[in-house]
């Protein structure tokens, strides 16, 4: 049957199984959101701002394992995905993005709102399209959402002109095409299982790819059956149950003491989905140093490319893990587990938290055990990791590579869509204030999101660093902005809270807890709280570890 661009573009998302899209309307996609209002099947979300969209796109494919959905218009509304987009594509995030543009007889002439989005996001998508055909629309669709989650995940943009959208052609329904692995190959995994077999003190290194190919419950069977250590990167947390004993938490440069001296004392990384990043390998010259390293990765690109590996196998992680597992052998009372546990112990006596922002954290970790956590980037963000025990994968929403303030307004709101869960959104004053706007949305969507606003009135991070390598330069960092965080909330229609001494904390964040609907909680904390360990990049961990054991 014949149909207009716009309705074969809705068309081909229901194909796709999407049920919610985040986005912005405007001129050059007027027909697209007239065909989403006459078609009525598919939700739509409006934000206070598009890179609150593609924000909320991202943490709803990362809560889900779904592709991420976000519209926009052009010129500025395109642009303001850009972020949102690299987020995604640093992170590994199946996401895509729908803009509109001019008509084909306004292309190049710097019509209104005319934008080259496509040149712009050809570093930081996987694949980007720009439909000038209506016959081309349907195919370009089906490819991008099959882009999108083939290999590597991450984000695709499809750049629709004006014409397009109105003009008809035939359309018929089609099923999704799955996406396409190719198969692992099977020497590789022999020299893997080779190499793993004759480790004595092997460590299991977990990153993203765990979560996006949902080999959770492979690596726990690889754990189990080498009683093998496991350290997290910041991207695999909730890939490997925080409460197991064979866990050591999070790797790099604010990872545990536990994680830093086993992969020290590791004569074997086992690297499952993980890039090997500078906040993780932090020296790469001296981090694998005397040690056999294997690496399974989906990309190519990773291998060799930060860390030099004995072995690499590529391929997907749940498809290669389930052809190792059998391949290995079965070791039982391995002392380097019993040594990872006692380091482990060690650590965990090493007293109560003294810093008050890490007694809410560890308050608000007793009761958020049910919820999605979401983050932005700075000191909260590290604090969260380190003391918040995820227990499943796709339980927590953070940038890790590229590292975005302003990322976890609009995370918290595409989670609660996602999720379906209460989230808690930890944040702190500096990246609050970036996207502040989209509580607002989350107001009016009635979402179950409960906000940790942590406020020390300055941007935490940027400071320690000046602290601790600048002399106490402290240049433009202490922001002190005089907003009454609890008065701003209430103005948007949330819930404001506010905890400024110790016994404060219980009974302020049980309240919290207990509205299911938007709530802020302003932290007041001390701008000399840091984030502890504290590793510079380029030392080593053997380095750090001795200044640790000599304070």
């Amino acid at each position: 049957m014949k149909k207009i661009g716009a309705e074969i573009l809705i068309g081909c998302l229901k194909e796709q199984g999407v049920k919610t899209v985040f986005g912005y309307p405007g001129g050059t996609v007027l027909d697209i959101y007239d065909a989403l209002y006459r078609d009525g099947k598919i939700r739509h979300v409006i934000t206070a701002h598009e890179q609150g969209a593609a924000h909320a796109a991202d943490a709803y494919a990362r809560t889900t394992g779904r592709t991420g959905v976000v519209i926009a218009t052009s010129g500025p509304g395109a642009t303001n995905l850009v972020t949102g987009l690299a987020t995604a594509f640093m992170d590994s995030v199946p996401v895509v993005a729908i803009t509109g543009n001019v008509g084909l007889n306004f292309l190049g002439r710097d019509s209104f709102q005319e934008i080259d989005i496509t040149g712009i996001t050809l570093p930081i998508t996987k694949h980007n399209f720009i439909v000038k055909d209506v016959k081309d629309l349907a195919a370009t669709v089906r490819e991008a959402f099959v882009i999108a989650n083939t290999g590597r995940k991450g984000p695709v943009l499809v750049d629709i002109l004006k014409n397009v959208q109105i003009a008809q052609t035939e359309y018929e329904p089609q099923t999704p095409a799955a996406p396409v692995h190719k198969p692992v190959p099977a020497g590789a995994l022999e020299e893997a299982a080779r190499l793993i077999d004759a480790a004595k003190r092997p460590l299991i290194m977990t990153g993203g790819g765990a979560i996006a190919s949902e080999a959770s419950a492979e690596l726990f069977a690889l754990a189990e059956k080498l009683d093998a250590p496991v350290a997290s990167t910041l991207m695999g947390l909730g890939a490997f149950p925080a409460s197991h004993p064979l866990f050591c938490g999070m790797m790099g440069m604010h990872g545990t003491h536990t994680a830093a001296k086993i992969c020290m004392e590791s004569d074997c990384i086992i690297a499952l989905g993980t890039r090997f990043s500078d906040r993780v390998a932090l020296n790469r010259d001296q981090f694998a140093k005397n040690k056999t390293v294997v690496q399974i990765d989906i990309d190519n690109a990773e291998i060799d490319k930060n860390v030099f590996v004995t072995c690499s196998v590529l391929g997907d992680l749940k498809e290669a893990l389930k052809t190792l597992l059998p391949m290995v052998g079965c070791v039982k009372d391995r002392p380097f587990a019993k040594t990872a546990q006692a380091y482990k112990a060690q650590e965990a006596n090493g007293g109560k938290p003294r810093e008050f922002g890490h007694k809410i954290l560890t308050e608000a970790a007793k009761l958020a055990r049910d919820c999605v956590v979401a983050t932005d980037v700075g000191q909260h963000q590290m604090w969260t990791a380190q003391h918040f025990p995820l227990e499943k994968p796709r339980t927590l929403c953070t940038s890790g590579g590229l590292g975005t303030m302003g990322y976890g307004m609009g995370a918290a709101i595409g989670a609660a869509f996602g999720s379906g869960k209460h989230v808690l959104l930890v944040t702190g004053d500096g990246s609050f204030n970036m996207n502040l706007n989209e509580l607002s949305t989350a107001v009016t969507e009635n979402l179950p999101i409960t906000v940790l606003l942590m406020n020390n009135r300055a941007l935490g991070m940027v400071r320690q660093w000046q602290k601790l390598f600048y002399a106490r330069r402290f240049s433009q960092t202490v922001v002190n902005k005089k907003t009454d965080y609890v008065k701003f909330a209430e103005s948007f229609g949330a819930t404001g809270l506010r905890i400024e001494t110790e016994e404060d904390i219980v009974p302020v964040l049980k309240k919290a807890f207990s509205i299911n609907a938007p709530v802020l909680v302003e932290c007041v904390i001390g701008e000399d709280e840091n984030v502890l360990p504290m590793i510079k990049p380029g030392q080593t961990y053997d380095t750090i570890i001795t200044e640790w054991e000599e304070k």
